[in-house]
């Protein structure tokens, strides 16, 4: 009888152990389209790097930040999501990329040139690609808000970011890496 209630008591355990792993699982498996939009957002920050480098432009652009911001306000206001805490989400976007940016501007200076390229037209091809992914980015969001909010959110969003790291393999750089633990610094709302 006592051989029975052991044998009860360590498969409840093992039970309840699998139940939280699996949890924590479902949590960061709900991040992985925040992050990989992210991720998406961020490969676009290397084309646009090779945009500023053909026109010699700076990488801030005050201007279309705001309008990026703007934009994402009103469209997020829409769906329910916090004013501030969206400015805060898409600027820790805006300066993953420009980090991004920054990066390759200068290694591509110590060296002398960019690499090999077409050219690129952030007007006619980066620009609506990046609000494409702005929309995604936007119901990401509203469909991780309760995930957000949670006290676990920080670690379950870094393990969503290993998850996709480890995917990637060798497809992401240590700069890209980085950019992405940048950009999504801000998504938790606890």
């Amino acid at each position: 009888m006592k051989h029975q209630k052991m044998k009860a008591w360590l498969l409840m355990a093992v039970f309840a152990c699998s139940s939280v792993a699996t949890r924590a699982q479902q949590k960061e498996s709900s991040l992985q389209s925040l992050v990989e939009d992210s991720a998406q957002r961020l490969a676009i920050a290397h084309q646009v790097a090779l945009a500023k480098w053909d026109s010699g432009s700076p990488v801030e652009d005050l201007a279309r930040e705001l309008q990026v911001i703007q934009k994402a306000t009103a469209e997020a206001q829409s769906k329910g999501l916090d004013e501030s805490f969206l400015t805060a989400f898409f600027r820790s976007q805006i300066e993953a990329n420009k980090m991004v940016q920054y990066s390759l501007l200068a290694d591509w200076r110590r060296v002398g040139r960019a690499p090999a390229h077409q050219p690129v037209n952030l007007q006619s091809t980066i620009r609506p690609e990046l609000d494409r992914i702005q929309s995604n980015l936007i119901m990401d969001l509203v469909h991780t808000s309760a995930l957000r909010s949670q006290p676990d959110c920080p670690v379950v969003a870094a393990k969503a970011v290993g998850q996709y790291r480890t995917a990637q393999h060798q497809r992401q750089t240590n700069l890209d890496a980085i950019a992405l633990n940048r950009a999504l610094a801000t998504i938790c709302t606890h």
